[in-house]
């Protein structure tokens, strides 16, 4: 009875020396360490407005939904936000998941009709492509960010329905994809496009309406849009937006939305103000694009080898997997949480650090803190 146990410890060493243990370490409130780890690009995870609609929500509405979003989930709190969300967007409506991840799943399985052909991007998160496994369709990987593969894709399938899978920003490198390009050529082929624009809302685009509004492509009735409401909203929840039909259409099929516990209201409340203050917030992204340059500029100075980001993700290579580890637990214990990115984290095989740039964390601290990257990359692989 205990080999299956046995086996599972086996796995665990093997990954110890692989240099791929993963560990959980709890972050208290008052946590003082400065965070270019974390997703809360425009710092509005505690900011008193959006602090003051959840805390308004939860006395209001209770703790939890109490229920899956067609039984007793959905609160007028919800439809408000989606309202809100479909306007900025420039879409039809919106849907709102209790994580991106799951809005991910819907979107990919609900697209995936028979015989489609999904062209997915090599680099594409993880909630794409186990959606891309679950709706059982044929899927063909193609090279990251490589328009020609995906038109070579789709006119090898001629009269098949088909759909291009790709994020905007990735969230590895940080990177944008060709959106435009990408849409052409799906237009070309009778081809729908799905646009995971989790780390570009609020970051990119008009108002902060993200990357597939900065390539022009918002309302489009062949765009399929889905981002987290985690990152640069600072809460959490997932959504899909695009034409009404799809979206009703997810509400009657969508596994992941009709047999799922609703998000809070009270989250919901703050997410739906930290909405409104990223409409308004084209200072605050100034100043985040500010840092960023400010990080490539210093890091790449250092003689690291840093991405050329198009959004707030910053990329730093590493030796090995366990070089990252080691770096950036010697910035952990220096005051600095930095991201590790090892395989099979990493599409390409290759560890790095990534960097989630805020333009919450104090200025004095940031510039600090990229001093102590790069002092510990020296110890660490000198």
């Amino acid at each position: 009875m205990a080999d299956w146990l046995a086996a599972l410890d086996r796995g665990a060493e093997l990954r110890a020396e692989a240099g791929l243990t993963r560990t959980l370490r709890p972050r208290a409130a008052d946590d003082a360490v400065v965070d270019l780890a974390g997703n809360d690009y425009l710092g509005l995870a505690a900011h008193p407005a959006v602090t003051a609609a959840a805390t308004e929500a939860l006395s209001r509405y209770g703790l939890g939904a109490t229920g899956s979003r067609l039984v007793r989930g959905s609160t007028d709190l919800h439809h408000a936000l989606e309202d809100e969300l479909a306007d900025w967007l420039g879409v039809d409506r919106a849907l709102v998941f209790s994580s991106g991840y799951l809005a991910n799943l819907a979107a990919v399985r609900g697209l995936a009709q028979p015989r489609t052909l999904l062209v997915s991007d090599a680099h594409n998160h993880a909630s794409l492509i186990d959606g891309c496994r679950i709706s059982r369709a044929e899927t063909l990987v193609t090279p990251h960010g490589d328009v020609a593969a995906v038109a070579a894709a789709l006119a090898a399938a001629p009269g098949r329905p088909a759909v291009v899978v790709t994020e905007s920003v990735f969230s590895v490198d940080g990177d944008l994809a060709p959106l435009a390009e990408l849409h052409a050529v799906a237009r070309r082929h009778g081809a729908l496009l799905l646009v995971d624009d989790a780390h570009a809302l609020g970051v990119t685009g008009p108002a902060g309406a993200g990357g597939v509004a900065a390539a022009g492509l918002a309302g489009e009735p062949d765009v399929v849009v889905t981002a987290t409401l985690s990152k640069a909203l600072g809460g959490a929840g997932g959504v899909v937006a695009g034409p009404a039909e799809f979206v009703r259409h997810l509400v009657e099929t969508g596994r992941t939305f009709i047999f799922d516990t609703a998000p809070p209201p009270a989250v919901v409340a703050g997410v739906h103000a930290a909405v409104r203050l990223a409409r308004a917030g084209d200072a605050v992204r100034a100043e985040l694009a500010d840092r960023v340059a400010l990080a490539v500029r210093r890091l790449g100075a250092a003689g690291l080898s840093v991405s050329a980001p198009d959004a707030a993700v910053v990329s730093v290579t590493a030796p090995g997997p366990e070089a990252a580890t080691a770096w950036a637990t010697a910035c952990r214990e220096r005051g600095v949480a930095v991201g590790c990115f090892r395989p099979p984290s990493t599409p390409d095989g290759r560890s790095r650090l990534r960097l989630t740039v805020g333009a919450g964390v104090d200025r004095a601290a940031f510039d600090r803190a990229l001093d102590v990257i790069v002092e510990c990359a020296r110890e660490v692989a000198p």
